[in-house]
């Protein structure tokens, strides 16, 4: 899902980067004030997770990649402010070292991949917990995070045949419209991608209730 340089006009990049800019300045202080030596290793250990999965991209035609993010995890432990801050450190680090994701487009991943997925995710986590089953209410946290990204991703390459062509008429950016990124960048996520970001919630998620439970059973043996 990362956007590379290219294929993103500045009228659409420049106002995302004024947007993104606040907003990460907030995320920042709410990390810093809700982490402190304890939480540290573990929120840096979930972080490295997010960073390892979405190395793994999965090219999507019509659109650019698809891949799993790890931020209902983050957000539903830590909170979406630290989650998306988190993963938008995540994704410069891979665009600055890896060349995955476009640095003048940094701020649009950053937009999809760590706001929107982290709200997303807490709220259908926060709106269905305690409603249905908590394997079902992890799973659609995952997924409805990674979709809304996706939606943002689609939208973001859709509009770009409108915003720039050459003197023959052919687009200067991204060359597919949202006819073509909508079903291919969403379809693709809601079918499989999307799945694949539920299971690891539920998977990681029951991992750390696991050892959260062994813990406090240690400390009340102790």
């Amino acid at each position: 899902m990362h956007i590379p340089d290219g294929f993103i006009s500045p009228s659409t990049y420049i106002p995302a980067t004024v947007a993104a800019i606040p907003l990460l300045i907030v995320a920042w202080k709410k990390t810093k004030e809700a982490i402190n030596d304890e939480s540290y290793a573990f929120l840096s250990s979930l972080t490295a997770f997010s960073f390892v999965i979405m190395m793994f991209n999965i090219p999507i035609p019509g659109g650019t990649s698809g891949h799993a993010i790890g931020a209902a995890i983050l957000a539903i432990l830590f909170g979406p402010w630290v989650a998306a801050f988190c993963l938008s450190l995540t994704l410069f680090i891979q665009a600055l070292i890896f060349g995955d994701g476009g640095l003048s487009v940094f701020a649009i991943n950053s937009l999809a991949m760590g706001f929107v997925a982290s709200f997303s995710a807490f709220y259908a986590h926060k709106l269905l917990h305690d409603r249905v089953n908590n394997n079902l209410v992890l799973f659609l946290a995952g997924w409805s995070g990674i979709v809304a990204a996706s939606v943002v991703v689609a939208v973001a390459l859709g509009i770009q045949p409108l915003l720039g062509v050459d003197a023959l008429g052919h687009p200067i950016y991204f060359p597919f419209g949202l006819n073509v990124t909508l079903p291919a960048v969403v379809g693709s996520h809601l079918l499989v991608f999307g799945v694949v970001e539920g299971f690891a919630t539920m998977l990681v998620m029951g991992f750390v209730e696991k050892i959260k439970n062994q813990s406090t059973a240690k400390g009340a043996t102790v």
